[in-house]
């Protein structure tokens, strides 16, 4: 016998129950994180990790684990989604003093079909001198990175590291315009003007 179905209907307007990557769904001791969710980080609470509706199925009869399980439905073809783990393309939107925001584009070589925002922290960026990176000498608005998936953030936001040789900048435009070329780990050169600026760079394939 299967567990019983519960879904959890709209309240009030069309579209209150509709839930958003990150949202808290329910408390990790009373729920299992099914599809589209996830357990957070400190392991207390499940939270959805893609839009749509929950649906609760209650634990079988007899189970050991009396735990309902919680996840999300009647999300249309939604594309890639990002999980900790996952290899991203991003595209960097703002850099500050302490992290940078981006754009999610690919998720391990597949394309989102809706807004992933990603965050790059200062103790991130590399695995190295941590203390003394400098976000502005890392990135900027415009460059593509490759960067792994750490967790998805309180804000919606997942958090993403290039903390290894293969992650960082892939593809940046100098302030001339051209397509720069990377010349070392922390350099990227303009064949244009042949100015260099620095950059957090990806090894190159």
């Amino acid at each position: 016998m299967v567990g019983m179905v519960i879904e959890i209907e709209s309240m009030g307007e069309e579209g209150d129950d509709v839930v958003t990557p990150g949202e808290f769904l329910g408390e990790a001791t009373e729920f299992i994180a099914g599809k589209g969710a996830y357990v957070s980080p400190n392991g207390r609470s499940v939270r959805a990790c893609l839009t749509g509706r929950r649906k609760i199925t209650a634990p079988p009869p007899g189970s050991d684990d009396n735990r309902s399980t919680i996840e999300i439905v009647g999300h249309k073809a939604h594309g890639a989604v990002p999980q900790p783990g996952s290899i991203v393309i991003a595209r960097v939107t703002k850099v500050m003093a302490r992290n940078a925001s981006a754009d999610i584009m690919c998720v391990d070589s597949k394309a989102v079909k809706e807004k992933f925002s990603g965050i790059i922290r200062q103790q991130d960026v590399r695995a190295t001198e941590i203390d003394k990176v400098d976000m502005y000498q890392s990135f900027r608005p415009g460059d593509i990175v490759r960067a792994l998936v750490l967790s998805l953030g309180d804000a919606r936001a997942y958090y993403l590291s290039t903390a290894k040789n293969e992650l960082g900048v892939v593809s940046a435009q100098s302030i001339s315009g051209g397509t720069m070329v990377p010349i070392s780990w922390t350099e990227m050169q303009c064949p244009l003007t042949g100015q260099i600026e620095q950059r957090k760079v990806a090894k190159v394939d």
